[in-house]
């Protein structure tokens, strides 16, 4: 359900965090790390902590309504989430590295659930998502891209000896270990850290803190990358077609973690552009909730649609778009219901007589329904049509779905911007017709 909540006085946004679990005096304890906390509040969003607890995949509903949300801290994504056929871990190997990574490989199977689910739902709302190191793992993989088992051993082949070789993790050093990553220019990456770089090569360079052994593999299709390590390891990533704060639009994963790259002395950042990851994220949280809210009026006591008024409203709006013909055109609508499709129809036959701004109005839509019978039947064939997709979608697997989601929003938006220039200028032609 999407977001309708009134912009009420103290108010502010939701960021949903799912909390880790760990164990302390022989009980389970959920908790969320201080400084992503402190930002998420510093910069204007109230922090809703999601407990990992059994069933809270299935009740995430109740956390509604979602502004956005910031996934950080957990344990290894569960590898039969995502594509591994290319691994190039034995079994020997694997266990190995079960032993070096104790505490990371224990599968946390709930905590996987809530936060896919979370992610998607973002990804299908476009609600601002910020994921800092398993956060933008499980961004990946909900794309359909996938992680290495272990990053040191499965790049280990395909370094140059010991130029490229990165330590991604010390247990010994937590918080003080870091390494190199080359920042991609014009990208929001390069543009948080500016101050900090100069140039190019070594200057587009900056030490970030490292704790990991997983990463990313294949980059999601949807995503571009905006920071490499030296072995070639993407250490940042976002959707460039949904990423402008501004307007609420907010899609990055980063490996590393900028609110932990502080000196142990003074607690200060690292670098000036290390918060700005949070600053952003929470602009375009404020903006997402300002731009899905019912009203930006406080004293507004504008009724929120029930789901009845909502559906007859998508109906109206859908039988609108129907086609590309011109309003004016004569048709006959057939007065049967068989369909909730045809209340649409009704409603545009109803009108016949409509003041000029209308007409106006219902022509740069392209609203008309000239042929209702002939419609009703398209949309007997499309729903076939659809019965049959989904049984041969049924049988395709988790990464093939995210794959063919992500190519039909791809086509989608190329479709979209198309259609709106060929009924521009049909429009201009109709225009050039009628003053002649």
């Amino acid at each position: 359900m999407e977001s309708t909540d009134l912009l009420l006085p103290g108010a502010l946004p939701r960021v949903l965090i799912v909390s880790r679990r760990t164990v302390r005096k022989n009980k389970f304890v959920d908790f969320v790390g201080e400084y992503h906390l402190d930002l998420i509040v510093r910069y204007g969003a109230v922090p809703v902590i999601v407990p990992r607890v059994s069933g809270i995949h299935t009740l995430l509903e109740s956390f509604e309504p979602i502004h956005g949300v910031l996934l950080c801290e957990g344990e290894d994504v569960d590898p039969s989430l995502y594509d591994v056929s290319g691994s190039e871990l034995s079994p020997d190997e694997l266990e190995h590295v079960r032993s070096l990574h104790t505490s990371d490989t224990v599968i946390d199977h709930e905590k996987d659930s809530i936060e896919l689910r979370l992610t998607r739902l973002c990804l299908e709302r476009t609600v601002p998502f910020l994921g800092i190191c398993r956060g933008s793992q499980v961004l990946n993989v909900a794309s359909g891209g996938t992680l290495y088992q272990d990053v040191e051993k499965e790049l280990a082949g395909k370094r140059n000896n010991d130029i490229n070789t990165i330590k991604h993790i010390d247990y010994n050093n937590y918080d003080g270990h870091r390494h190199k990553v080359s920042i991609i220019k014009n990208t929001p990456l390069h543009h948080w850290f500016s101050k900090s770089l100069e140039g190019e090569g070594e200057n587009m360079e900056i030490m970030v803190n490292s704790y990991h052994h997983q990463g990313v593999k294949r980059l999601g299709p949807r995503f571009v990358p905006m920071a490499f390590a030296p072995d070639g390891l993407v250490e940042g990533f976002y959707d460039p077609d949904v990423y402008n704060p501004d307007e609420g639009k907010f899609i990055v994963g980063l490996q590393f973690h900028p609110e932990r790259m502080r000196m142990p002395e003074n607690d200060e950042f690292d670098y000036p552009g290390c918060p700005l990851a949070y600053q952003e994220f929470v602009k375009a949280v404020i903006s997402y909730w300002k731009k899905t809210s019912t009203c930006t009026n406080p004293r507004s006591t504008t009724p929120k649609l029930d789901q009845e008024m909502e559906k007859r409203r998508k109906i109206i709006i859908q039988s609108f778009c129907v086609a590309k013909d011109i309003y004016t055109a004569k048709f006959d609508v057939p007065s049967s219901k068989g369909s909730e499709h045809e209340a649409g129809a009704e409603f545009v036959k109803s009108r016949t007589a409509l003041s000029l701004q209308q007409e106006k109005r219902l022509k740069q839509m392209g609203a008309t329904v000239r042929n209702a019978s002939s419609y009703m039947e398209g949309v007997r064939k499309n729903e076939a049509r659809g019965i049959a997709a989904q049984n041969v979608m049924e049988r395709m697997s988790i990464e093939q779905l995210s794959e063919l989601l992500s190519f039909y929003h791809k086509m989608g938006k190329i479709c979209s911007d198309v259609l709106k220039r060929k009924i521009s200028d049909s429009l201009d032609t109709m225009i050039e017709q009628q003053q002649q």
